[in-house]
C-alpha cells in the first residue's frame, strides 16, 4: 500500500503537466452539455420520450471516461515503455498490477470529476432531475468505468512504444466517442450505423445509463450489464497477462 501510495502521488503531480486529459475529459462535455442545454434543452428527439438534454446527460457523463481510457492510460504506459521508464521499474517491487492500478486511479479521479461537473451543470444552470435510480445510475457508471478501462490497459500493455500507441488509440477513441452517442445522439444516426455502433461497449454502456436515468427498465438491460461485465474480466486478465516491460 505504501508503493502504491508514492507512486499514485508521482503519477498525480506528473498528470498536472499534461493538460490533455483535463480538456479532452472534463472541458469538451461540459462545454457540449451548455451547448445544448441551451439550444435544445426542452426539444424531444423524434419519436421519443425525452429531450435532447435528458439524451445529453447519459451520454456527455461517459466522455471522461472514454478519454482517459484512450487517450489517458495506454499513451501514458506507452511512453513510459518507450522512456525506458519501464524498464527501470522491472528492477523493483513495482509489478505490472500495482502500475495499471495506479494509472486506473488517476483516470478515474479526472473521470469522476469530469461527472460530477457535467451533472453540477445539468442540475444548476438547467434545472435536469433524473427520472431513475441515482444509486443505480452511479453502479452503473462504474462498471462502465472498470469496462473501458480494461480496454485501454490492453492497448497499454501490447503497444510496444508511443507512436503505435497513438495510431491504436486514435482508430479506438474517436468511434467511440462519435458513434457510440457520446457526443451525437445516437437515436439520430442511420440504422445500419446503430446496428454497427452496437457492438462498442461504450453504445452498451450508454443505452445502459440512459434507460436508468430515464427510469426505464427493462430486459435488454440485463445483456448490456453482462457484456460490460465480461469486457471487465477479459481486459483485466489480458491486459496483466500481456504487460510489455519494454
Amino acid at each position: 500500500m505504501k508503493r502504491f501510495m508514492t507512486l499514485l502521488k508521482i503519477e498525480q503531480r506528473l498528470s498536472l503537466r499534461c493538460p490533455d486529459g483535463l480538456i479532452f475529459g472534463i472541458g469538451m462535455p461540459v462545454g457540449v452539455l451548455l451547448m445544448i442545454g441551451l439550444i435544445a434543452e426542452q426539444q424531444t428527439i423524434s419519436q421519443e420520450n425525452y429531450t435532447f438534454l435528458q439524451s445529453a446527460f447519459a451520454s456527455l457523463i461517459t466522455v471522461g471516461i472514454c478519454a482517459t481510457a484512450f487517450m489517458g492510460i495506454p499513451l501514458t504506459i506507452a511512453n513510459y515503455r518507450d522512456k525506458k521508464i519501464l524498464k527501470h521499474f522491472f528492477v523493483t517491487p513495482m509489478s505490472p498490477k500495482l502500475i495499471l492500478c495506479v494509472q486506473f486511479c488517476i483516470g478515474a479521479i479526472i473521470s469522476i470529476l469530469s461527472a460530477l461537473l457535467v451533472s453540477i451543470c445539468a442540475i444548476v444552470i438547467f434545472h435536469y432531475q433524473m427520472e431513475g435510480s441515482i444509486l443505480y445510475f452511479i453502479l452503473a457508471y462504474c462498471l462502465i468505468l472498470v469496462s473501458m478501462y480494461s480496454l485501454g490497459m490492453i492497448i497499454a500493455s501490447l503497444c510496444p512504444n508511443l507512436k503505435v500507441a497513438n495510431v491504436v488509440c486514435t482508430f479506438v477513441y474517436f468511434p467511440m466517442l462519435f458513434l457510440s452517442g457520446a457526443t451525437i445522439p445516437f437515436e439520430i444516426f442511420p440504422q445500419f450505423i446503430q446496428n454497427l455502433a452496437k457492438v462498442l461497449p461504450l453504445t452498451q454502456g450508454i443505452s445502459l445509463l440512459k434507460d436508468i436515468s430515464l427510469g426505464i427498465y427493462h430486459q435488454d438491460m440485463i445483456y448490456s450489464i453482462i457484456y460490460l461485465l465480461v469486457m471487465a474480466i477479459i481486459g483485466c486478465i489480458i491486459s496483466l497477462k500481456t504487460f510489455q516491460w519494454e
